[in-house]
Parts: structure tokens; C-alpha cells; sequence
């Protein structure tokens, strides 16, 4: 990027900060999940020199603007008219650590770039506030898009009080989940698999039915892959010796589950079940992402279980129109995302 303009060169660094969020995703909750990049005053921002990576550590740890800039300072380097990247804007208030822009400020930061404002009420602004009111130049919405792809839960929660919900579904190429006998077992292959349990190390909590807790006992904890747990939520009454405990047992309306849900601070909840509960969601306009697995396999007919079952859009008008946000091959599958089309469009 030799020669680059200034936007392009901001664009860049923040698409670097980006990475540094994805790094980190699945281990910050109820905290988001936020990257960003220090830049000494004499630093080179193209060829990296100078530069600083930080990402918001676990609970009760530092935020990502606090970690790039002990990056640098660690290194020996000045911060004094730094510039510091972050995709979220840098908190103002006191919670388990001290405001953000408090450090920005002490450290001598003379220029902020930042992604995406926060919606949270208690930062709505504010960070962006307090920097200016210190004289920091502030500039607002670079790399907007992927910084509003890869928080979407976040954002989502924060601006509606619910979790973003991941509907999670394997199925063969002509759509059907489970054989006429109901077993599903395997319809994906390992490496599929694995990749699923991947997804429940991302996602905060995982909600199934208690008709799957029933029929299948599932433990849905995280044994595939390397990453922490998910809180298990069970849908109705799990019975008492079912693998899932402990788990939260909730019921009810599913807009009235997702709010409570919301308000006990789960932000990313991926929802692995049988085809009621997916039903139920998909026709309620509950889901925000669809991860579907698709086998390189065919029932042939038409009395497998499909992945909806009952009645669905009575007209080609009413069909459900998204976007594909991303596009895998898995082992010998194949994983598609599916995100509202009202969701930026860059990839995840």
C-alpha cells in the first residue's frame, strides 16, 4: 500500500484491528468482542512498524484500547500523538475497569479512529464526547461494515434487549434433516461436526427443546474442539437425569423467552434442536443467522423430516429472502450462512 491515501491506509489498519476481535470472540461475554491498533506518532501504519495489536481480554481484564496501548508501552515506545484504532467506540463509564478514554487521554493519544459507535446506554456517545472534550481528534465510521458484520450479536442486543439467535441445522441436499424413523445421526461427517462445536464455543448460551432433550440426552457441551462451554438452556422441563444439567430452564412465548434472556445478559445464543423449535423461530422472524450443514447426501422422497416442517410461504412473495454471508467447505460438507439482507454485507 506504498503511496496509499489516508482513508485507504485507515480502512487497512482497522480491518487489522477486525482481525484482532477474531481473535478473541467466544471469551469476552458478557464484554463485546472488540480489536484495535496503536500506532506510534512515528510509526508506519503500512509496513507495521510501530503498530500495537489489543483485544478485549476475559472478564474483569482489560479492554482493547487498554491492551494495545500497554502493548506499546511495553515495547518501550511513546504514546504521545499515537493513533489508536478500535472497532467499537471506548467506553466512558466504570465498571469492572476504569473508562477507556480516560487511559486514551492519560496515555497522550492524539487522534482516535473507531469503527462503530456503541449502542450500550451507557456509552451511546459519550466515549466520542469525552475524547473531544480533550482535544483528541475523533473520526467515526471506518471499516463500518465488517466492524457491524462481526459485532451484529452485539449491536443487536444492546439496541433490541435480545440475543441475536443462531439457528443452527444439518441436513442432506434435498432438505431433510432426519430419516422417516427419525434417526439424524450422522448426517454430517466429523470435520462438520467439529466445526458446529466451534460455533458453541462462539455463542454465550445454546437453547434446544425438551422434546431433543428427550429424544436424544444431549450433554451440548464443547468436547470437539478447544473452548469454553455454553450455558445450556432447555426449552420447557429437561428431565432430572438428562445430560444438560445444570441448565436454565425457561418457557413460555419465544419473543417473552428471548427478552428474558436478554436481560440476563446473554448476547450470542445458538439454537441446536429439533424441527419445532426451529419452526417456531424461523416462522416468528426470530432468527438472525442461519448456519445450515449440507451433506452430499439424498433421502430420495419425500417422507424424511424436513428441515421446517408443517405449513410454509403459501406464495413465492412470501418466501423468507436473506443473503448469503458465508460460503464453506467443510470435510466433505458444506456450511452456508444466512443473515438478514439488513445486516452488512461484508463477509464475517
Amino acid at each position: 500500500m506504498e503511496g496509499a491515501e489516508p482513508a485507504a491506509i485507515d480502512e487497512a489498519v482497522m480491518a487489522r484491528a477486525v482481525d484482532n476481535a477474531a481473535r478473541v470472540r467466544g471469551t469476552t461475554a458478557p464484554n463485546p468482542w472488540v480489536g484495535a491498533v496503536a500506532v506510534c506518532a512515528d510509526g508506519d501504519p503500512v509496513g507495521g512498524a510501530g503498530c500495537f495489536d489489543g483485544a478485549t481480554a476475559p472478564p474483569g481484564g482489560p479492554h482493547a484500547e487498554r491492551v494495545a496501548l500497554s502493548a506499546l508501552a511495553e515495547a518501550g515506545a511513546s504514546a504521545a500523538g499515537s493513533t489508536l484504532y478500535t472497532t467499537l467506540e471506548p467506553c466512558n463509564h466504570t465498571g469492572r475497569t476504569g473508562p477507556c478514554t480516560e487511559a486514551i487521554i492519560d496515555a497522550g493519544v492524539t487522534r482516535v479512529v473507531i469503527g462503530v459507535l456503541d449502542p450500550d446506554p451507557q456509552v451511546a456517545g459519550t466515549g466520542v464526547a469525552r475524547l473531544e472534550d480533550a482535544g483528541v481528534d475523533v473520526t467515526v465510521g471506518i471499516g463500518t461494515p465488517l466492524v457491524e458484520e462481526q459485532l451484529g450479536p452485539y449491536l443487536h442486543h444492546r439496541r433490541t434487549g435480545r440475543p441475536w439467535v443462531v439457528l443452527k441445522m444439518a441436513a442432506t441436499l434435498d432438505g431433510r434433516m432426519a430419516a422417516p424413523d427419525g434417526a439424524s445421526q450422522w448426517i454430517t461427517g466429523l470435520e462438520a461436526r467439529q466445526d458446529a462445536h466451534r460455533l458453541r464455543a462462539r455463542c454465550d448460551a445454546i437453547l434446544v427443546g425438551a422434546g431433543t432433550v428427550r429424544a436424544d440426552d444431549p450433554a451440548l457441551t464443547v468436547r470437539l474442539v478447544d473452548g469454553p462451554d455454553p450455558i445450556r438452556i432447555v426449552l420447557g422441563a429437561a428431565p432430572v437425569d438428562a445430560r444438560v444439567h445444570p441448565c436454565w430452564e425457561v418457557d413460555g412465548p419465544l419473543d417473552e423467552v428471548l427478552d428474558d434472556l436478554g436481560r440476563r445478559g446473554v448476547v450470542d445464543l445458538m439454537v441446536e434442536g429439533g424441527p419445532t423449535v426451529a419452526a417456531a423461530l424461523h416462522r416468528a422472524g426470530l432468527v438472525n443467522e442461519y448456519v445450515l450443514y449440507l451433506a452430499p447426501a439424498l433421502f430420495g422422497g419425500d417422507d424424511g423430516l424436513a428441515l421446517f416442517p408443517g405449513v410454509g410461504a403459501p406464495t413465492m412473495s412470501d418466501l423468507w429472502r436473506g443473503r448469503v454471508a458465508d460460503l464453506a467447505v467443510v470435510g466433505e460438507d458444506v456450511r452456508i450462512v444466512l443473515r438478514s439482507r439488513d445486516v452488512g454485507s461484508a463477509g464475517i
